[in-house]
């Protein structure tokens, strides 16, 4: 997400940071490929013209000759500006009514919306505990219906059944009216999509609307389109009166222009962001992580929470105690490591919250291939327990019946022995006295053999890769 704007504005504001001192004159190149980056973000005009003066008045002004880095300065206004334009706070669901809290989910066909809901339906039951309730009132697509009906048995949440037979408001009314004798805490109303903005959808979503009441209107829009989402959105705002806005695919944006432009243009803020194509895939938008990563600054907090909710402590306690005991780390530890970093969304998906990172993501979608980490955790599963847990019984024959059985190769099993045995060097490190400090001697050492590059053995490539 942001590539290219981080690109360019962190190779922009890296001329301006060693500036003694910032005139109106030494920042006109500055605020000249500030706006350029953003144009070709795909964010829209007014936001730029906005953004860049504000940036301009702070920048020439008492705050920044004052500063003794005034380069710096400048990169903090660029950061906080950002944050202005996208809203200031992360803003969460209003659910504080009589229950249930009635979510109703607008937008256009092929945003989303449905996978939105029942994303958004996971979020609200494992992060808020909260008892939902979800319906389809999409009743000229039955596919539609049926796609809720089985995403909703996915994320352990109840379905309202649904036909296309029915009424859209004599759907919602049915699913409120159950979630009440039911004691459900939020009831999420799916609606139908269109190809494109008419008043025949409008009227019926505007007919719902003062139907049910709902304490939250949300637009779903494609973050792909650009500022295109931007000028949707505002005109569904139009129409009705939403309260947020879902902005989906914003792993496939490089651009970020749907992002910077949402807010300016509709006065609605991002609530979510959905990330991929998981059904856990949808995050919080929290504007002042989002400016972080478009500078190139990373997003540790994010990376934080999503290791809390997604990494299996039980798991990770047990293996510390192991390792403590003096007990080898052997093939079932390893695959339970690899299950936890595709938990994590992959390699990629965490170097972009990794601050200083700058281009690695896509260098990592570019040059890391993913697919091995998929081949590696198929080789330890096809070995047998007594394999897993001590590899030495691994013979040739053993070799060929491993690769035979996970449809590789036998080189590829040796390659992974061998990765396994480099990792058992790494955690007897950690294990003994001085742990940690064996451990990164360890890794400077290895460092060292890698031309600086900081990646492990493998002509700078992750394992495997």
């Amino acid at each position: 997400m942001f590539e290219n704007l981080t690109d360019r504005l962190s190779q922009t504001l890296k001329n301006v940071t060693g500036k003694a001192k910032l005139t109106e004159d030494n920042i006109k190149d500055t605020l000249r490929e500030v706006r350029m980056a953003l144009l070709e973000a795909d964010v829209a005009l007014p936001v730029v013209k906005d953004f860049v003066e504000k940036i301009k008045q702070r920048a020439v002004g008492q705050e920044v000759q004052k500063s003794l880095s005034p380069g710096q300065m400048f990169v903090k206004i660029v950061q906080s500006e950002l944050i202005e334009i996208m809203g200031s706070a992360c803003d969460e669901l209003n659910l504080s009514v009589q229950p249930p809290a009635v979510v109703l989910m607008a937008g256009l066909q092929g945003a989303g919306k449905t996978t939105t809901v029942a994303k958004l339906a996971k979020h609200l039951r494992e992060r808020k505990k909260k008892k939902v309730l979800v319906t389809s009132a999409d009743i000229y697509r039955p596919a539609a219906i049926k796609q809720l009906e089985t995403l909703a048995e996915q994320v352990a949440v109840e379905f309202f059944p649904s036909t296309s037979e029915q009424k859209p408001v004599a759907i919602a009314e049915g699913a409120i009216q159950f979630a009440r004798q039911k004691q459900f805490d939020v009831v999420i109303v799916d609606t139908a999509g269109r190809l494109h903005i008419d008043e025949n959808m409008m009227d019926e979503i505007r007919e719902l609307h003062t139907a049910i009441n709902p304490i939250e209107t949300l637009f779903v829009v494609d973050a792909m389109t650009g500022q295109d989402a931007a000028n949707t959105a505002k005109a569904f705002n139009d129409a009705l009166p939403l309260t947020g806005v879902v902005l989906t695919k914003a792993d496939g944006d490089a651009r970020g222009g749907a992002a910077l432009s949402v807010r300016h243009i509709t006065g609605k803020p991002i609530k979510f962001l959905g990330v991929g194509e998981k059904i856990e895939a949808l995050e919080p938008f929290h504007p002042d992580r989002v400016a972080s990563r478009i500078l190139g600054m990373g997003d540790v907090l994010s990376l934080i929470e999503e290791a809390e909710q997604k990494l299996d402590k039980q798991k990770a306690d047990r293996l510390a105690k192991k390792l403590k005991k003096g007990k080898g780390f052997d093939l079932e530890d390893f695959r339970d490591q690899l299950q936890q970093m595709k938990n994590m969304g992959g390699i990629s998906s965490m170097l972009d919250k990794l601050p200083g990172m700058g281009q690695m993501p896509q260098m990592a979608n570019q040059n890391i291939n993913e697919k091995p980490l998929i081949q590696m955790e198929a080789i330890i599963n096809s070995m047998t327990p007594a394999e897993r847990r001590n590899p030495d019984l691994i013979n040739g024959s053993r070799k060929r019946r491993i690769a035979s059985g996970s449809g590789t190769q036998i080189q590829d099993v040796n390659r992974l022995l061998k990765q396994h045995k480099q990792m058992q060097k790494m955690m007897k490190k950690v294990s003994g006295k001085g742990g940690m400090t064996k451990l990164m001697r360890g890794l400077s050492s290895m460092k060292g053999g890698m031309g600086g590059g900081g990646m492990p053995p493998g002509g700078g490539r992750f394992p495997g890769m």
